[in-house]
């Protein structure tokens, strides 16, 4: 039999765009046994589960969720640390992922201070691959443990068994089935970030790029970077009420990115171009502040979807379908969600 729990919780409580209807069954495990326990059952019982961490990547339908949504609710880092070695860090899957980035500009890891201010839970960050700044996390990871749903096992995954690529991984590629239990990082000690790899960081430090900078103005930097952009979670900012970047930035073949218009940003990336998905946006005729008084683009940056007050997540796919639309109508590009969708497709 499933576990029990609160019913009629509402997600819009519960996830950054503030939409959502109710889940039929919530659940907070803040043990791992807890959390292997609860997926486990519902699993055996056939009852549908979400896992929900921070709530920021996902967009949760109007209807609610008919099933159990399990919130990861485990905490605790411990460290190893040495000169030679510099710092072994595990994090619990629930942990405040800028809390945990806070927490390591505070003791001089150095890694993941270009990752300040994004929103969501250290488990999800290696689902997602989540970057900024011309970093990712997988950078920083050296191991992922999960609960294998499909083979009833805990594994332990190494960072080059995890498939990292571009906003992507294993587990996005396997939805569902790799329960992040905790994330394994490997910091070398300082007090210089990593080389600063993004234009538009370099000039708010006033360095060059591939310069380093002090840790803790890089992350000074990032965030205000950030807020100029509606990117750091403020509950009086609808600008904030978002999923963040609800597009990813494309991928393009040289032939394809051959055919951008000459302003296009372009960026090597392995044997693919990458370009901005914002300049895309833009560029097909969207400006800040479109679309309704319930669901428009961000006052302060056209990649954020967001609620501004009262919209419902169809509200926003129509938003999110149009702005897709108008970027393939004008430059032949079909912008892929980096957002969750629930129960719906762009």
């Amino acid at each position: 039999m499933a576990p029990r729990g609160p019913s009629s919780v509402r997600l819009a409580d519960h996830t950054t765009f503030h939409v959502g209807g109710n889940a039929r069954r919530f659940v907070s495990a803040t043990s791992e046994d807890e959390l292997i326990s609860t997926v486990a059952e519902c699993d055996a019982a056939g009852e549908p589960v979400l896992v929900l961490g921070g709530g920021s990547n996902v967009l949760v339908p109007d209807e609610g969720f008919d099933g159990t949504v399990v919130h990861v609710g485990t905490r605790g880092v411990t460290a190893e640390v040495s000169s030679c070695g510099g710092a072994m860090v595990r994090v619990q899957a629930g942990e405040n992922w800028d809390e945990f980035v806070a927490f390591a500009v505070a003791r001089g890891w150095v890694g993941v201070e270009t990752l300040s201010g994004i929103p969501g839970s250290v488990g999800a960050t290696p689902i997602q691959n989540v970057g900024a700044y011309g970093a990712d996390v997988s950078q920083s990871v050296s191991s992922v443990r999960t609960w294998d749903r499909e083979l009833g096992q805990v594994k332990t995954h190494p960072a080059v068994d995890c498939g990292f690529g571009y906003r992507t991984s294993l587990f996005k590629r396997t939805p569902g089935r790799h329960l992040v239990l905790d994330v394994s990082f490997q910091f070398p000690l300082g007090t210089l970030s990593a080389p600063i790899a993004y234009p538009e960081l370099a000039h708010a430090l006033g360095v060059d790029v591939g310069e380093r900078s002090p840790t803790t103005r890089v992350r000074d930097a990032v965030l205000a970077i950030r807020r100029s952009k509606g990117m750091v979670l403020d509950e009086s900012d609808h600008d904030t009420w978002s999923g963040g970047s609800f597009f990813t930035n494309p991928l393009l073949t040289t032939e394809a990115a051959a055919l951008l218009p000459p302003g296009a940003p372009r960026f090597p990336a392995g044997d693919r171009v990458k370009t901005s998905a914002a300049w895309l946006i833009q560029h097909a005729g969207f400006v800040k502040g479109h679309g309704t008084t319930r669901a428009a683009l961000s006052g302060k940056h056209v990649l954020a979807l967001t609620n501004r007050g009262d919209a419902s997540a169809e509200d926003l796919l129509a938003l999110a379908r149009e702005v897709r639309d108008g970027v393939r109508a004008t430059f032949g590009i079909t912008l892929e969600a980096e957002v969750n969708i629930l129960g719906r497709s762009l």
